[in-house]
C-alpha cells in the first residue's frame, strides 16, 4: 500500500491542501475566505469546514473589542491561519539531542503568561503540574537559541494506517498504525532548565531530518517518512512549518486546533498524531481545576449521527465512514474558561440504544451537554460503564476560535 494511501482516507484533521510554506510579511494573519454582506453578521463558512458548518460570524466582530465576545479570535498569535485550506503556518524551532540528532519543533503553549504573550502562543498555567514521571522532559537553551534536549526521540518512519471495521461496525478499526512513534522518554512538554521563570513549554516535534532534507519540502511536497503526518509543508530556510487543523467545539463555539500527540496508539492513529507513551504519566482522573491536574477534558463521540448531509453528523463511526473529522467537544479554552490545557484527557461517549431508538442523538457542542446526557443515562463509556475519563491523553493546542 502506498505510504499516503489508507483503505479509507481517514484524516480526522480534515482534508488540508498542500500550501506554500512561508507567508509573506504583508499577508493577512487569517485567510478568511468569502466575506459576508456588509450589513450581515453571518457569512458563509470557508471551504475547509463548510461540509460541517455552513455559516460563521462575519467581520468585523465584537471579539475585536473584547475577546470574550462573539466572533473570531486568533488564540495562537504566532500562526498564519488559512481557513479555506484548514491550515496554520507557525514558526519552526531548531534543537538537537545530545547525540547531535536534529530536532525540529513548534511552540504552542507556555506556563508563563508574559512569555506566552511574547511568543504569540497560548497561556496554560495547568501545564505546570506536568512534571510527573516522564510527563515532561528537560531542555536547555544555548546562547545561539538552539534547544538541547536531554532525552526523547521520535521515529517518523512508520506508515500511518487506519483500516475501518465492516460497514455496519467501522469502529473499532480492523487494524491501525500511528504514523510516528516517540520513545519511552519523548514528551512534547518540555521543562526549560536554564530559565529563571521555571517555564514548561508545549513543544511538539515535527521532524528529526536534516536541514537539507527539509528544505526540499518548502513547496509542500513532504516526505511523510521524515515529518509529522499533520505537516503539509516545512521549510527550515524560512523557519516555518504548515500543519493541518482539526475542527471541534467548545461551549457551543467552533474552534480549530492542532492534534500532535496521544498516549494511546489507536487514538494517535485516529488523530494522525505521534504515539507518545510518556504522556501516560500525566494524571487523568482528577477534576478539571484540581491541584495536580495538568489536563482538561475532551469528549470524543463514538456512535453519533452519520452522513455528510446530516447537520448532526458527529463521531468516530462517521469519521471512519466518510473521512471527515469526528467533531470532538473540548472543555475550557482561553477567553472562555480558566482551566485550559493543550493536554486533554479523553472521555469516550457512546450513545445508548435507548437514546438512538427514541431519536435523542444529536450533534453535541459543549461538554455540559455531554454531562447532561450522561446524567440522564443516554451516554455511556466504551465498556458500557459510566461516562468518564479512561486514561487516554491527547495534545491538542487551540489555534483559532471561529465564533
Amino acid at each position: 500500500m502506498p505510504r499516503n494511501s489508507l483503505t479509507r482516507s481517514i484524516h480526522l484533521a480534515g482534508t488540508a491542501a498542500i500550501v506554500a510554506c512561508a507567508a509573506s510579511a504583508s499577508a493577512e494573519v487569517v485567510v478568511r475566505g468569502k466575506e459576508g454582506k456588509p450589513l450581515d453578521e453571518i457569512r458563509q463558512a470557508p471551504g475547509s469546514i463548510y461540509p460541517d458548518l455552513r455559516t460563521i460570524v462575519a467581520q468585523p466582530s465584537p471579539s475585536e473589542i473584547k475577546p470574550e465576545f462573539l466572533g473570531p479570535v486568533v488564540m495562537m498569535k504566532s500562526a498564519h491561519i488559512d481557513l479555506e485550506k484548514g491550515t496554520a503556518t507557525v514558526p519552526l524551532r531548531k534543537g538537537r539531542l545530545k547525540n547531535g540528532t536534529p530536532v525540529w519543533f513548534i511552540i504552542t503553549d507556555t506556563t508563563d503568561e508574559n512569555l506566552s504573550n511574547l511568543h504569540g502562543v497560548n497561556y496554560s498555567p495547568k501545564m505546570a503540574y506536568g512534571l510527573t514521571g516522564n510527563g515532561a522532559r528537560k531542555a536547555t537553551i544555548g546562547k545561539d537559541g538552539v534547544f538541547l534536549f536531554a532525552t526523547g526521540s521520535v521515529d517518523f518512519k512508520p506508515v500511518l494506517s487506519v483500516v475501518p471495521g465492516p460497514p455496519e461496525a467501522p469502529f473499532p478499526p480492523k487494524s491501525f498504525q500511528p504514523g510516528s512513534v516517540g520513545d519511552a522518554t519523548y514528551s512534547p512538554m518540555v521543562y526549560v532548565e536554564n530559565s529563571a521563570k521555571s517555564v514548561i513549554l508545549n513543544a511538539p516535534v515535527v521532524s528529526q531530518a536534516s536541514e537539507a532534507e527539509l528544505n526540499a519540502m518548502c513547496d509542500g511536497n513532504v516526505d511523510k517518512a521524515k515529518v509529522h503526518d499533520k505537516v503539509v509543508a516545512i521549510c527550515p530556510r524560512d523557519e516555518t512549518v504548515t500543519l493541518s487543523l482539526t475542527l471541534g467545539f467548545t461551549f457551543d463555539k467552533p474552534i480549530q486546533y492542532l492534534s500532535t500527540e496521544a498516549n494511546n496508539p489507536l487514538v494517535a492513529a485516529l488523530e494522525n498524531a505521534t504515539y507518545a507513551p510518556a504522556l501516560q504519566d500525566l494524571p487523568f482522573a482528577l477534576e478539571d481545576a484540581s491541584p495536580g491536574e495538568s489536563a482538561e477534558r475532551i469528549v470524543v463521540v463514538v456512535n453519533g449521527p452519520v452522513g455528510l448531509d446530516n447537520p448532526h453528523r458527529q463521531g468516530l463511526v462517521s469519521a471512519l465512514t466518510d473521512g471527515r473529522g469526528p467533531l470532538n467537544i473540548l472543555g475550557g479554552i482561553p477567553t472562555i474558561n480558566l482551566d485550559y490545557s493543550p493536554m486533554w484527557r479523553l472521555f469516550p461517549a457512546v450513545w445508548t440504544d435507548e437514546a438512538i431508538q427514541k431519536g435523542y442523538r444529536y450533534r453535541m457542542t459543549s461538554a455540559l451537554q455531554a454531562a447532561e446526557m450522561a446524567t440522564r443515562g443516554f451516554l455511556k463509556s466504551l465498556d458500557g460503564g459510566a461516562f468518564r475519563a479512561v486514561g487516554f491523553v491527547v495534545n491538542c493546542p487551540v489555534v483559532y476560535r471561529i465564533n
